[in-house]
């Protein structure tokens, strides 16, 4: 068993906004959240654009998720279709997180995404009262203020009020649920499959699956040295979490420094011709290598997928390769993602491209390649032709096959968050 009183017990609220791009789209035309049909896609010019969220009402009564086309929504006259207003859903974001200041200090508040965020209210007692009353207290705030309804999760740290929040406060009628240390047994361990646990996907789930662990609560019992063999640190904190610890501090991020920067884009129509696909190719390879020279790093590790139309029964693949000197070059990382589609394309159609850098070390100095002696130049024209696009705008210098036809950099850059502003 695990001595529960050596580990922290603050009292973290975990404050998700239901529904949040729907129910902001919702309020912007004077619609209840919870009561509306309404949906967000990328475009309702587009019928194969990808729904990108769906009111509460919409998901329950029509089974419609994210993963829903645009052609795929019923023809039902209560069903609203919007464009996405991403400058709307930031602004409403950032006045949220100033609302969460008006009972904690910025340093309590970890910002988990645009619509989630952990607050530590420990010692807050004699100001606002229990961690329940503020949670209802916040949760109405956000409703007022902005319309908006939101679940809360409460624990002793991060882990189990994340855990609290997905497992009960969703379901729960008021929105708000509180798990302690002690229900970890009978709330936790039951839980199966184990993707239904934060921080377990498919993949990891057929792993455990493989060695006989179908429920959290024998993850919990598990050899912790035969984990750790198996899937090394990730295995200590499977184990860990199953027994509800976490030693995450609030304002602390996630994940010390970035490991990989990346593209994956659905694209606006099937592609079907080889050159039309390479022009995507070449425009995110752009985009990838710009992220990581601004932030100073190369890679060494190049990742690139395919997902294929539904026309051809989707599918898709996911292959990467490992180059000897680490590069943030728009070319070296184009020629990689052509030999890996060279090697796993077989002319399907194609409505996924995504590309990712990994082994990132910093890029303050250069290895020279004797077989490449313009290798340093190819370096530093990216840094400049960056320095132009951060100035004058993504658009400011674009490569010819942008202004094809095949091309999506030009429609790109005037989207906010890869939506319409």
């Amino acid at each position: 068993m695990i001595d529960y009183t050596q580990f922290p017990n603050r009292q973290i609220l975990c404050i998700d906004m239901k529904s949040f791009y729907a129910s902001v789209a919702a309020v912007d035309l004077g619609l209840d959240p919870l009561t509306c049909y309404l949906a967000v896609v990328g475009s309702t010019d587009r019928p194969g654009s990808v729904v990108l969220a769906a009111s509460p009402r919409l998901k329950k009564e029509f089974g419609i998720k994210t993963t829903n086309r645009l052609f795929e929504l019923p023809n039902d006259p209560r069903i609203k279709v919007v464009n996405p207003k991403m400058g709307l859903f930031i602004k409403v974001s950032t006045e949220i997180t100033k609302l969460f200041y008006r009972y904690v200090p910025p340093n309590a508040v970890h910002t988990y995404s645009v619509d989630e965020s952990f607050l530590n209210v420990k010692g807050l007692e004699k100001i606002w009262g229990e961690p329940e009353t503020v949670a209802y207290m916040i949760q109405s705030d956000i409703k007022n203020d902005f319309g908006l309804p939101c679940t809360v999760g409460i624990g002793p740290n991060m882990l189990i009020a994340k855990l609290a929040l997905d497992l009960e406060s969703k379901k729960a009628p008021n929105g708000i649920a509180m798990w302690t240390y002690d229900d970890i047994p009978k709330k936790l361990w039951p839980v199966s499959p184990l993707r239904e646990m934060w921080g377990i996907g498919r993949r990891v789930e057929k792993t455990l699956n493989g060695m006989g662990i179908f429920n959290v609560g024998q993850l919990a019992k598990y050899d912790l040295e035969i984990l750790e063999k198996k899937f090394g640190i990730m295995g200590n904190q499977l184990y860990h979490h199953a027994w509800g610890i976490d030693l995450s501090e609030i304002g602390a991020p996630i994940m010390q420094g970035q490991i990989s920067f990346g593209k994956s884009q659905i694209l606006m129509r099937d592609y079907k011709e080889v050159n039309e696909i390479k022009t995507v190719i070449l425009e995110m390879a752009e985009e990838v290598a710009k992220r990581a020279r601004d932030a100073r790093k190369a890679g060494r590790t190049i990742s690139f997928g395919l997902g294929y139309s539904n026309d051809e029964f989707g599918g898709g693949f996911l292959r990467s390769r490992t180059i000897e000197n680490p590069t943030n070059i728009t070319i070296d990382i184009y020629n990689v993602c052509l030999q890996l589609m060279k090697e796993n394309y077989r002319g399907q159609t194609v409505r996924q491209i995504s590309i990712s850098i990994t082994k990132l070390v910093d890029d303050y100095q250069m290895q020279l390649d004797l077989f490449d002696i313009n290798g340093w130049k190819k370096r530093e024209i990216g840094y400049v032709v960056d320095k132009i696009r951060n100035k004058y705008g993504a658009a400011s210098i674009l490569r010819a096959v942008s202004f094809t036809g095949a091309g999506t950099a030009l429609h790109r850059s005037k989207l906010v968050g890869g939506h319409k502003g």
